[in-house]
């Protein structure tokens, strides 16, 4: 990547293109977060589709004069909206004044360690006629005193690249208000994934602190189950308000979930879990478990239906794991490998009898299936030990 600063008013309008090269959309604006004395680049807008959407500077490959390449991966299509903290290059710094004159434009280059990039360049010019004239560049220390600092920048930007549970030890030491603060700058998919990792009291709070909005789009981005327990802690007017503003198609399996016992396999499942056709080949059952977005305990089995495959699923045929596709033909059906299977558990079967049933067989994941035996969701080995393990667990020190 070029170390050459990129000036903000030549980059937007500038296309954005994929890993390949080929053009999804155009740059709007630059994202910006002071950090102590600097202000650091946290990404772009960019106009995909007709709609604004934020592109992480992690994601960028090169700039250049013909435009902005992202790195390989698929990129999330929800609506950019900004944050607290956040400063928008042309939409909130330019034009502030300075002196006698007006910021017209900003330079962006990678720092030292190539990790992050900064503002590295102003331009200075004034109003009116003159303003036509050569602006004055100088270097960004030469004005930064005149953009106020936002505080714990620099432990945000720390905390974006440390695992979840390693966040979430960090933030203990926090107050609740400092919490809430530094989560406010996070990206909602990091929010998420702390929600999952924090013990139920704490997220709760947490969650509670949030905009309406913002914590309906945190629970889309949580697993299921995770999401339906949060919510089943929440008192009930908030909870209703926050499946109300969710998107029908994430809110509905999180209904089907709060309908059932925690304690329960119904209440410990998950709703999408690789639930494929029996009439899939095995090619085919490859690849889907394959996508990057599927976690691991999910992967290593499909759970084969007749149509329709969301939950409530046609008739539940079997399991079949990724060790028995690798051994199949690539053009054999899933209902020619599900001999043997598994057989399913109802949903209001204890959480006791779910564990010793994965325990006696060995087994990653338990389908679970409807009185008309259509395929409800399944529950995993990591699904029972966050409810039979003390809570707190993560957070201990573990011996060398």
């Amino acid at each position: 990547m070029s170390t050459t600063p990129a000036f903000v008013s030549r980059l937007v309008r500038l296309p954005l293109t994929d890993a390949d090269g080929d053009p999804v959309g155009r740059i709007r604006d630059v994202v910006f977060a002071p950090s102590g004395d600097k202000l650091r680049v946290l990404g772009l807008v960019a106009n995909i589709e007709r709609r604004n959407i934020f592109i992480n500077m992690s994601r960028v490959a090169e700039i250049d004069a013909g435009g902005v390449r992202m790195i390989g991966g698929t990129v999330s299509v929800r609506s950019f909206s900004q944050r607290s903290g956040e400063q928008l290059a042309v939409g909130d710094l330019f034009d502030t004044r300075i002196g006698d004159e007006y910021l017209t434009d900003l330079a962006i280059a990678p720092g030292p360690d190539k990790a992050f990039w900064y503002v590295v360049l102003a331009a200075l010019g004034r109003r009116g006629p003159l303003r036509r004239r050569a602006p004055n560049v100088v270097p960004w220390e030469q004005v930064a005193s005149h953009f106020a600092s936002t505080p714990d920048m620099e432990e945000v930007a720390e905390l974006r690249d440390l695992h979840p549970t390693d966040v979430v030890n960090r933030l203990q030491s926090l107050s609740l208000a400092r919490r809430q603060q530094v989560v406010a700058l996070l990206a909602d998919e990091q929010v998420a994934d702390l929600l999952e990792e924090m013990p139920e009291e704490e997220a709760v709070r947490l969650v509670e602190g949030l905009d309406l909005e913002r914590a309906a789009h945190i629970l889309e981005e949580m697993e299921p189950d995770d999401a339906a327990d949060l919510l089943a802690d929440l008192a009930e007017s908030e909870r209703a308000a926050i499946l109300e503003e969710m998107r029908p198609e994430e809110s509905i399996p999180l209904r089907r979930l709060l309908a059932y016992d925690e304690n329960t396999a119904g209440g410990l499942m998950t709703p999408e879990p690789v639930i494929l056709s029996n009439t899939t080949s095995v090619a085919e059952a490859l690849a889907s478990i394959r996508a990057r977005e599927i976690p691991a305990e999910l992967a290593a089995q499909v759970f084969v239906t007749q149509s329709p495959v969301s939950t409530p699923t046609g008739r539940f045929v079997g399991v079949v794991g990724f060790q028995r596709l690798l051994r199949e033909a690539p053009s054999t059906t899933l209902e020619e490998c599900v001999s043997g299977s598994t057989e399913p558990v109802a949903p209001d079967l204890p959480l006791r009898e779910v564990a010793e049933r994965l325990a006696s067989y060995d087994l990653l994941a338990l389908p679970v299936c409807d009185r008309a035996g259509r395929l409800v969701g399944a529950v995993t080995v990591d699904d029972v030990l966050d409810h039979v393990l003390p809570e707190g667990w993560r957070r201990r020190q573990v011996r060398p």
